[in-house]
């Protein structure tokens, strides 16, 4: 029997946070009254995060466990999760504890109201505001603004979908930050709820300058993976190819200025490209291997 909700959670070195959040998140799906499952996917972790998830398996009928061939990020480990889930709605939240699995019922309620996709707004952030609040309200204004989808906090990792929305869908490395606007929904099929944020447990977090980098190389990508990837994929070759041939004639020309002007839209015209590449490779070769997969479900 298929379950109605699951709950798909990425993991990478966790060991630290895993077991408090295995047994708030028990407490709270039991409450519900339905049937579900639990999806941890095991991001390449070289800690005691697999031991430990192998002892929760061992005791939990309801508990699955995806092991990766390697750490391929957050984006590979969502798919991964999304692609062997089998309930009608699809809980996602991130494994350092920071999500609070008691706000998950909110999710669910406001998905009842007919919803594709429902998003956790954390409102009262914990975090440092000049390193991750401000840069993170900055970014939430540029994807909203550029997707057409009204979200406060694209960046929080408790969301409720609908599983048709998700199941099979291939993520490139980075752009689970543009969840839901990536599965094609518009602004009205899309709901928030505001959701508590908490601090770690334990560890440290992932993120570091680079991931400022990262977002702000998607967001120059995001409006064209939405509008036909493909299509956009070969204008750009070809207005690449115009802007280094103009480049080349700034050279010849000994115009600094024309060179530097044209040189930076070649460069961010080729980060584009070779974007939308990768877009278009992941959703063919996928973006993740799977080691193993635990269950006792029968096949």
């Amino acid at each position: 029997m298929k379950p109605f909700i699951s709950v798909v959670i990425p993991l990478h070195n966790e060991e630290g946070n895993l077991p408090y959040l295995y047994e708030e998140l028990k407490e709270v799906l039991e409450k519900l009254n339905t049937s579900y499952e639990i999806l941890f996917v095991n991001d390449g972790s070289t800690d005691r995060t697999g031991e430990i998830l192998m002892e929760m398996f061992q005791k939990d009928k309801y508990l699955k466990v995806v092991e990766l061939d390697g750490n391929f990020g957050e984006a590979a480990a969502l798919s991964a999760g999304f692609a062997f889930c089998k309930g009608e709605v699809v809980l996602t939240m991130d494994g350092d504890g920071q999500n609070d699995p008691r706000d998950l019922p909110l999710l669910l309620e406001e998905l009842k109201k007919g919803y594709k996709a429902v998003s956790g707004w954390r409102k009262e952030r914990k975090e440092d505001f000049l390193k991750r609040v401000l840069p993170s309200k900055i970014a939430n204004w540029m994807i909203a603004l550029i997707t057409g989808c009204k979200i406060h906090d694209t960046g929080c990792g408790l969301k409720a979908y609908k599983a048709e929305l998700v199941r099979g869908f291939q993520i490139p490395h980075g752009f689970h930050r543009f969840l839901p606007a990536l599965f094609g929904v518009k602004g009205k099929e899309v709901s928030e709820v505001m959701v508590k944020d908490r601090s770690r447990k334990a560890g440290k977090s992932h993120y570091g300058l680079s991931r400022t980098f990262e977002v702000i190389r998607e967001l120059l990508t995001i409006r064209f993976v939405l509008s036909g990837p493909r299509k956009w994929k070969n204008k750009f070759l070809k207005i690449n190819l115009i802007l280094a041939i103009l480049t080349g004639l700034g050279v010849l020309l000994k115009s600094l200025p024309l060179v530097i002007g044209l040189g930076v839209l070649l460069i961010v015209s080729y980060l584009i490209y070779k974007n939308l590449e990768r877009f278009l490779q992941v959703q063919q070769r996928g973006a993740y291997r799977v080691k193993y997969f635990w269950t006792k479900e029968e096949e």
